[in-house]
Parts: C-alpha cells; structure tokens; sequence
C-alpha cells in the first residue's frame, strides 16, 4: 500500500517524500487506519518492520490536524531505553520536519542536572510529544515537573522489554496520571502471559494487529557449537582465530556476564568493549560512537541495552548465550546480513541450554548446523535424547532439561 491511499496529513506526507518512503510495510498499513480513527491498537512486531513509524506517523497526522490543547503535552511515548528513546526522537525529528507547531522532547536518565532541567523546561513549556523511559519520566512526576492530565496518546513501545526490566508498576503509575478518555497504542514483539494481562488492565477493546515473526534472511549462515560453559570463551577466540574479529556483537544473558566477558576478551588482545546498564549515557554514546566508527571491533551487549543498536553491517553475531525464545534469537541474528549483505550467526549451547535451542530449530523449521569442537577443547555436550522429527530426514536428538491519502492545510495532492 501507497502512504497515500491513507489518511495522514499533507505536510508529514512532504516529509515522507524527502525520506523516499512510498510504500507501508505491513504493520503500518495495518496499524495506521485504526489509530487514525481512535482505536486503541495492540500491535504485535518485531523490531525492523516499521512500527515506530506505524505509530508516530497517524499520531503526528492527527496533532498536524488540529484540535488538540497548545502549550500542553499531548501524547507520552514509553521506551524501555535510552538508545530506543533517542531513535524515536530521530524519527520524530524526520516525520515531523514540516510541522512547525508540533514539538518534542526525549525524556531518559544517566545524564547530568543540565540535561535534566532541559527535559523539566521543555515539559512545563508544553511540548506535544514526550518520549521517555519509565523511571525518568516517573521522576519528574513525583516533583511535579509534568502535567499529564491533557495527554491523548499513550504509546507502549518494546512492552515486553519493559515488563522485562520490571517497569510494569510504572507504567500503571503513569496510565493513572494521564485523562480517562486517552488512546492507547501498544506495541510488543512477543506476548507472554504478562503482556496480556497488562494489556487487558490499560487497553479499551483494542484492535489488534499481529505479524507472523519472519524467519531469518537467507544470507545469514547460521551454526552452532555443542559446548560446556568453561569452554565457551575459547570456542570465541577459536573463531576470531579462522576469522579476525570485524563488526562482531556478542549478546550475553545477564549484565554481569557481559562485563566478565568483555575483560577476557579484552585480555585476550582483542578490541573489545561491554555496552551494559552501569554506564552513564555519555559513556554508551561514546561506545556506539567508537563500535560505528571502527575503533571497536567487538560489542558484548545484552537483548535489553543491543534491541536499541541500529548498524547495517554487522559480521558476525555470536549467541554466547542461547536465547529463551525463538524471537529473541530472530533479533539478535537480524543484525547481521542487512542491505543485502551476507553474514555469519554463531550460538554456543551448552547442556542445560539444548531445550531452548531446540525450540528455536523447530520454529525454523530446520537444523542448525553444528561445527566441529577443536580436538584440544575436549568434548562438548552429547546430542541425544529431546528429538525432532523432521520430514523426510532422520531424527536428530539433543539432550537437556526442558521447562515446561493526505489532508491538511495544502489540500489533497
């Protein structure tokens, strides 16, 4: 579908044209029609297909339109983090060039007091969109410094993520500050059982709009190494050895994890850094400034902070840890082989970790290839027992424990 067979206003199309954005992806042609006619939407994506503009587009549309108080906050936009936050405030910046009367302002921690009088002014002054992380903007509420009794939009992005790093009783803290007639957007790429009953609590009879999740691109060649926990790090140097580190993201499991992992990579003699929770938002600016601009060659990072990493040319994702879920493990790999680029997936299973692993071949549909332990290693894990039938092929067995168009002021075009 054509951005212009949908009803947004004429000014944010110009800035689509200057964008060269003609075509919806599908969960915007999906998501667009009902926000614009006020319904409360529970969108279901994976993030790369669109969905921050699936959202701010329409809204953006309906303040260009008119109506909505001045020198108010009219819409609030909850990110899980700060790399999140500031993407959206990017692409609010580009959807919304043409609309003079519609400002915003990104609202998140781990910044100075002159950032955070910024954010407080920008608030108090009346800007139309906010975009903020729950604990920062849950700050502010408690001193007073922002009104949210005229917001019409409450947007969800990444709700998952949220429920995640325990933000569920902010945003039920926040949804209480705002008006009762309010329309609210969310936007998940999973839904589990906590997604839904947060969604049930906020949402008004929702239309709900949900995308299959993708598979991974051809061009990714995906393997596997069967490896005990101790081996792990030399299975990383091992493939830093066939192929010298370059662009590489290493997604651990715990924050802990990631900074051990980073120092011993480190001490190995590679150019590496941990991208983790404890650094200040000036020093993970300066790590994605260094990981972009070459000067690192390696990231260890976990799903939480890595979901906001935008960079197309990625070389290799290494899984040091097994995903729990098959989306989680379609996120990660997707860094890679972007733009038509090829690219290189690696995870490290270890025993206890074979039932996840085996989840994520079944959703393919396929199985990952196993490459060979180096002799001096000693040997990994045994696959047996759990097994996947796979049509027309044998059996492969694995062991572990299981767990359970446009209007506006310049007229149609």
């Amino acid at each position: 579908m054509d951005f212009y067979d949908l009803d947004l206003n004429d000014y944010v199309l110009d800035a689509l044209d200057d964008m060269n954005f003609t075509e919806t992806t599908p969960i915007q042609e999906h998501a667009i029609p009902p926000i614009l006619e006020g319904r409360d939407v529970m969108g279901v994506a994976q993030t790369g297909t669109g969905k921050t503009a699936a959202y701010l587009l329409p809204v953006l549309s309906l303040l260009a339109d008119g109506g909505y108080p001045k020198d108010a906050i009219n819409c609030v936009i909850m990110s899980p983090t700060r790399e999140l936050a500031q993407q959206i405030d990017s692409a609010m910046q580009g959807f919304a060039y043409y609309l003079n009367d519609v400002s915003s302002v990104a609202v998140y921690g781990g910044n100075d007091g002159i950032r955070y009088d910024q954010e407080k002014r920008a608030m108090q002054s009346g800007a139309d969109v906010v975009i903020a992380t729950p604990g920062r903007l849950i700050s502010h509420l408690s001193l007073g410094n922002i009104d949210l009794s005229h917001v019409s939009f409450f947007i969800l992005d990444e709700a998952d993520r949220m429920l995640d790093m325990g933000f569920c009783d902010d945003i039920l803290l926040i949804e209480k500050a705002l008006p009762k007639e309010h329309q609210t957007i969310m936007f998940s790429a999973t839904m589990p059982g906590d997604i839904l009953n947060l969604a049930h609590t906020i949402l008004r009879n929702p239309v709900e709009v949900k995308l299959a999740v993708s598979k991974p691109a051809d061009n990714i060649r995906q393997s596997a190494y069967l490896c005990y926990e101790p081996q792990k790090l030399m299975v990383v140097k091992h493939i830093f050895e066939q192929e010298p580190p370059h662009r590489v993201i290493i997604f651990v499991g715990s924050k802990k994890k990631t900074k051990e992992l980073a120092i011993s990579i480190i001490r190995a003699g590679y150019n590496a850094r941990a991208m983790h929770s404890d650094l200040t938002q000036a020093e993970r600016d300066e790590v994605m400034f260094q990981f972009r601009s070459g000067k690192i060659d390696i990231l260890v990072a976990t799903d939480i902070v890595a979901r906001g990493i935008d960079i197309d040319d990625i070389a290799i994702v290494i899984n040091f840890d097994v995903p729990r879920d098959e989306e989680d493990y379609v996120h990660r790999i997707g860094r890679t082989a972007r733009a038509g680029r090829g690219g290189r997936a690696v995870t490290l299973v270890n025993e206890k970790d074979m039932h996840y692993f085996r989840q994520i071949e079944r959703f393919l549909g396929k199985e990952i290839e196993k490459e060979q332990m180096p002799e001096e290693f000693g040997e990994g894990p045994k696959a047996h027992s759990n097994p996947i039938q796979k049509k027309g092929r044998k059996r492969h067995y694995y062991h572990g424990k299981g767990r359970g168009k446009g209007k506006g002021a310049k007229g149609k075009k």
